[in-house]
């Protein structure tokens, strides 16, 4: 299957955006009933969570403790003044895989997929590879 790309805009220096329904429907076109789902960001200030998507309070607690973890400034020594977001998207991860059962992404009750920007605004790439099982 060919990779599928999507851009996404975001609109504050660190933003957690649901991409959830964007991954739905690229599962969905893919036709692929049994497989896998590769979530990758090319970005090396940026990242891709799964986390829980019901209340937007869990959202905002993450961002502050990643603040509190990693400060905007801190005596780093990259000269472009980004170091906290390259070092937050380190730790979130740059790639997520889901499982594809029946045609769908197999997420828990409260789970979405989130794209985490930590050096925005910025228009960013989200490149997604579908692996069927072989039995699709």
């Amino acid at each position: 299957m060919p990779e599928i790309q999507f851009t996404i805009r975001t609109t504050k220096q660190m933003q957690f955006v649901d991409i959830t329904q964007q991954i739905r429907q690229i599962v969905h076109n893919s036709k692929v009933k049994e497989g896998l789902c590769n979530i990758f960001i090319p970005h090396t200030t940026a990242a891709v969570t799964i986390n829980e998507n019901a209340d937007p309070d869990v959202v905002d607690d993450m961002l502050m403790e990643l603040n509190k973890i990693i400060p905007l400034s801190d005596n780093y020594k990259h000269r472009e003044g980004n170091s906290a977001a390259h070092i937050k998207s380190t730790l979130v991860g740059a790639s997520e895989t889901i499982h594809i059962n029946e045609g769908r992404i197999k997420l828990g009750t409260w789970q979405g997929i989130y794209f985490c920007e930590f050096d925005g605004p910025r228009s960013r790439q989200v490149w997604v590879k579908i692996i069927t099982s072989g039995n699709s």
